[in-house]
């Protein structure tokens, strides 16, 4: 008797949380796909057609109609599995994927025959010692069965979910307006794909608009390039003639070959990216290339000369690049993780599975190593270098927002206090490093400046007004006229997607300065008095919410700089401040819950869940007031720890930038890299940690380059109470304006819990001051919620 039965895969587009990401690292086809879109380990020697009644005929799998014969037919232990190499088997992009069936010793491989819904793709596959394996295509958009049988086997079949090669998967709704830059990036004009007036114009050989593009699509191209004697790259000759100027160069096994690459590029997930590989020469390694910067999106993106990564490309290593993973074109974290996962599949497809994928990239490029590493696992990268790193950026827009309060006050509120006229006294409220002598911009160069000067002035505007428009001229060729100015120019906007819309319209808010006693250490060190303390935390105030807020002055808006009085590069008329000098204390802001559930949630917050080999490696530039100061790469070990109360995967390299850089220690850690992870390879069983080669340990440098001292000692005493290690006593740190405030080094605290001022006093918080009756109650009255309790 024939019975017939339905199976019925439910599918939801997969959310990147915390509660999945464990799931999600499992990676690949050894998974089964949940409800919740949720990846879960397939019971060994289970598949889905080993689930099936014996006799099935028919069986629907996502609406595919699959014949159900050979099902559970075979002798026990001879089985087939089915797995897909590329990406997981839900998030399989640009119709394609590369798959592998591997079976029993006992199994001939002529008899192996795969369908995909139904249709034989057998032919391309090839054998592969105990598998086949091969680029299968043709997936339509959604849900997909591939199916294999094999004479004496059981049968396999593995459900797979394809998504347009132009996203999303994950991520979200797309981004509208997007700014399409397919001509600077050397792809020509984007493809037409509406005529309804939306996106940028396109126009034909006589210059009239024929269409517009809304995802900035692009036709792939591939060309070569040589490098030359100068240093550059240049198009080879399309005559086939060999360049005068051409160079050779030395691969990582040794071989020299002439230095000539190939070099594709397209669009995937909207973003413009780029494969690079030395010609003929792969050494079957990769290094992701990340970049930093900051921007709010709405931009494809500028492909920079970094994509061209010389000391990656001249070994061998192909170099894989996209301006969705440079944050100079936006800092959502999210998309940024999809499009990598999306580029190393289309990767793998191409040229196969590398032995490994080393991340490289400083600043924000180094944050998303240590993001994506933390939510994919080794989905992207097995190991990374992370260059001038902080632990994320969504944490840091906690400091940046104190900034330019802390620094007003400073300037103005209390600008008449001797105090601040000595600038290396403003590292009390700041945290941040301060100095005499680095020049002002913004006092005609006059010597006296900070790191929230030199290195953050600017992003107050950028992270929180919504109001602040890039100003890019490219916006002309986009329609509807004037579209640019329908946009959230904030961060919270750019990443809506993860924080939400608010009741009043806007994309929510993580910013929260309640219960924060700014100064708090400079209080108990006796460097300013109570009554300087009361002042500062009653002045200081917040800022507004953004529905209130209002355009920026000079310099942010070079127009306004004609009127003197529109200089403001506080952003002070977007701050609340107290309405009568201090004696009505200045209100605090109160971040959305929500939202900061929201952050941690997506992973977009770096929380130390990361176990792949990381040099994080930086020049030590605090003496310069660069915004990449020396104690984030601590904030990320601390975060390590607090997860598992291990970070023995993670080495910090600092090199010494005094007065200026001079040597780049990165080839270096390429090359430890390269060992630890031929020992990963050799000895698996170890871990990472047990494979760490010997210059796998914490290390300094001078600016040669020369090792200063090495071990697990020399970073003693930042975040314990040794005595100062060799290196930590030659680089000294600084924090931020939390930490002074008594908040953690690992920072990431958006909101503190709090207790009553009447506990802080009794706890002795504030050192040897003893709050008089009058004291107590002008710090309730300044406080009235409570104060930071960071325990």
């Amino acid at each position: 008797m024939t019975v017939l039965r339905f199976l019925v895969q439910r599918w939801s587009a997969v959310n990147p949380t915390v509660r999945a990401r464990r799931s999600a690292r499992m990676g690949s086809s050894a998974a089964s796909i949940g409800a919740d879109g949720s990846a879960r380990p397939r019971p060994a020697g289970r598949t889905l057609a080993g689930t099936l009644a014996a006799g099935l005929s028919t069986v629907l799998v996502l609406g595919v109609a699959v014949p159900a014969t050979a099902a559970g037919s075979g002798p026990a232990g001879q089985r087939l599995d089915i797995e897909v190499l590329s990406s997981r088997p839900d998030q399989v992009s640009g119709g394609d994927a590369l798959i592998r069936i591997t079976f029993d010793r006992r199994t001939d491989p002529r008899s192996v025959r795969v369908t995909r819904d139904g249709t034989d793709v057998t032919r391309a596959l090839r054998v592969d010692g105990d598998s086949l394996r091969g680029v299968v295509d043709g997936l339509r958009d959604g849900g997909n069965v591939l199916w294999a049988t094999a004479r004496h086997a059981r049968t396999a079949t593995l459900a797979v979910r394809n998504h347009p090669v132009s996203g999303p998967i994950f991520s979200g709704p797309r981004q509208y307006p997007f700014l399409c830059r397919t001509e600077q990036n050397g792809l020509g004009q984007p493809i037409v794909d509406n005529q309804d007036a939306e996106g940028m114009r396109v126009r034909g050989a006589d210059g009239a608009v024929v269409g517009w593009s809304r995802d900035c699509a692009a036709p792939t191209v591939t060309d070569r390039l040589y490098r030359a004697g100068d240093g550059t790259f240049k198009p080879m000759p399309s005559d086939g003639s060999r360049p005068a100027d051409l160079t050779t160069t030395t691969t990582l096994d040794g071989r020299t070959v002439d230095y000539v690459v190939r070099r594709e590029r397209g669009t995937i997930n909207r973003f413009v990216y780029s494969i690079t590989v030395l010609e003929a020469n792969w050494n079957r390694r990769v290094i992701y290339r990340f970049d930093g910067g900051v921007a709010i999106g709405h931009d494809q993106g500028r492909l920079p000369g970094g994509h061209l990564y010389h000391e990656g490309l001249s070994l061998g290593y192909a170099v894989l690049y996209s301006t969705g993973t440079r944050t100079a074109t936006h800092y959502n974290m999210v998309l940024g993780g999809e499009t990598a996962l999306m580029l190393k599949e289309h990767f793998i497809e191409e040229y196969g599975v590398p032995s490994y994928t080393v991340g490289v990239g400083g600043s924000g490029g180094g944050i998303q190593q240590y993001l994506y590493g933390q939510n994919y696992g080794t989905r992207v990268l097995d190991a990374a270098i992370p260059q001038y790193s902080y632990p994320d950026m969504a944490t840091q827009t906690i400091h940046v927002g104190d900034c330019e309060l802390l620094e007003y006050y400073m300037d103005v509120t209390d600008g008449a206090n001797p105090k601040w006229r000595n600038w290396e006294n403003r590292t009390w409220l700041i945290g941040m490093n301060a100095s005499a002598t680095v020049p002002n911009p913004y006092l005609g160069g006059t010597p006296g400046s900070t790191e929230c000067i030199e290195g953050w002035r600017g992003l107050t505007p950028l992270a929180l007004n919504p109001l602040w428009s890039p100003g890019d001229p490219l916006w002309a060729q986009m329609d509807p006229p004037g579209v640019a100015q329908t946009v959230q120019w904030s961060h919270w906007g750019d990443l809506v997607n993860v924080y939400g819309t608010g009741p009043d319209g806007y994309a929510r808010s993580t910013w929260d300065n309640v219960g924060v006693q700014y100064g708090l250490s400079a209080l108990t060190a006796g460097r300013i008095t109570p009554a300087e303390f009361l002042d500062l935390n009653a002045r200081v105030g917040s800022w507004r919410p953004q529905p209130q807020m209002v355009q920026e002055g000079c310099p942010f808006t070079p127009s306004a700089c004609a009127d003197p009085a529109q200089f403001d590069p506080w952003s002070s008329r977007n701050m609340r401040l107290s309405p009568d000098g201090g004696g009505t204390p200045a209100p605090r802001t109160t971040g959305d819950r929500g939202a900061i559930r929201a952050a941690y949630d997506s992973g977009i917050v770096f929380t130390g869940d990361i176990d792949i080999p990381i040099i994080d490696w930086r020049h030590y530039l605090e003496e310069q007031l660069d915004m990449h100061n020396s104690h984030q790469s601590f904030a990320s070990r601390q975060r390590m720890r607090d997860h598992d109360r291990n970070a023995g995967n993670q080495v910090i390299w600092f090199t010494d930038a005094r007065p200026a850089e001079a040597f780049d220690q990165t080839p270096e850690a390429l090359e430890v890299i390269d060992d630890w992870m031929a020992n990963l390879r050799n000895r698996p069983w170890r871990g990472v940690q047990g494979n760490k080669p010997a210059l796998a340990v914490d290390r300094c440098f001078s600016t040669a380059g020369t090792e200063i001292a090495r071990g697990e000692h020399v970073w003693d005493g930042i975040l314990d109470n040794r005595p100062d290690g060799a290196c930590t006593s030659r680089f000294p740190l600084y924090g931020t304006s939390r930490t002074v405030a008594g908040g953690p080094i690992a920072g990431g605290v958006y909101a503190c819990d709090r207790q009553s001022v009447p506990a802080a006093v009794a706890r002795g918080l504030y050192g040897s001051w003893r709050p008089t009756g009058a004291e107590r109650r002008r710090l309730e009255q300044i406080f009235p919620t409570g104060v930071c309790d960071y325990r």
